[in-house]
């Protein structure tokens, strides 16, 4: 077959020639128009939910926030694999859809089953969705360290200077914190002297957020 072929293109340069013109046009032409990517993204369609939990142990996260929404994700239409990841304040679920699945279709459907779930949560806790990116999005991962220091320091430096600065790149779609400890104030009551003012934990409550309001100033 291939002597055939060989003799027949010997007996008809002209077409071969014309033929291999056309050939090196289209391919030239389709050169021009492929997308290049040093990284091709190969990954599935995924959607992450991230909740944040700040000071709770991973094993209550696990219990209150992870397994909630994992099952419900379970739900969601054209989902494949739902995984759950537990650490210390915060809560990752991962939902993979099937292939060919749009990013946006997935990203909605999930937004739906979401806001079912949330009733099953603790309160005042609020999920919300990821960055819209691929999985190969989380492209770099860092820890600040120092030896004077402190976590509670580090995370405050972190959350309002590192962070910041890192949002500017061009393509970074999120920063997301992860450890340390999350500057907070804490009252401590005395049950005995409340008793004996007669006050409540909810008057307490009230007055905290109270006094932390602003107000506009007004005209004398």
């Amino acid at each position: 077959m291939i002597g055939a072929l060989i003799r027949w293109s010997a007996t008809n340069i002209t077409l071969v020639l014309i033929a291999a013109v056309f050939a090196t046009l289209a391919g030239v032409y389709s050169l021009t128009r492929v997308p290049l990517d040093a990284i091709p993204d190969l990954s599935d369609t995924q959607v992450i939910v991230f909740t944040d939990y700040p000071g709770q142990a991973p094993q209550v996260i696990e219990d209150q926030v992870t397994f909630p929404l994992t099952t419900a994700m379970l739900n969601v239409p054209k989902s494949r694999v739902v995984r759950g990841f537990s650490f210390f304040g915060v809560s990752f679920v991962y939902v993979i859809f099937e292939d060919g699945t749009d990013i946006y279709w997935a990203r909605s459907r999930v937004l739906e089953y979401l806001n079912s779930a949330q009733k099953g949560l603790p309160q005042g806790i609020t999920p919300s969705l990821g960055p819209d990116a691929s999985g190969v999005g989380w492209v770099y991962q860092y820890a600040l360290t120092g030896k004077t220091q402190n976590l509670a320091e580090l995370r405050s430096l972190q959350d309002w200077q590192v962070k910041f600065g890192l949002a500017k790149a061009q393509g970074v779609a999120e920063i997301a914190s992860v450890g340390g400890f999350v500057k907070q104030y804490a009252v401590i009551a005395d049950p005995r002297r409340m008793k004996a003012l007669g006050i409540t934990l909810e008057q307490v409550r009230d007055a905290v957020k109270s006094s932390n309001m602003d107000t506009g100033g007004r005209t004398i």
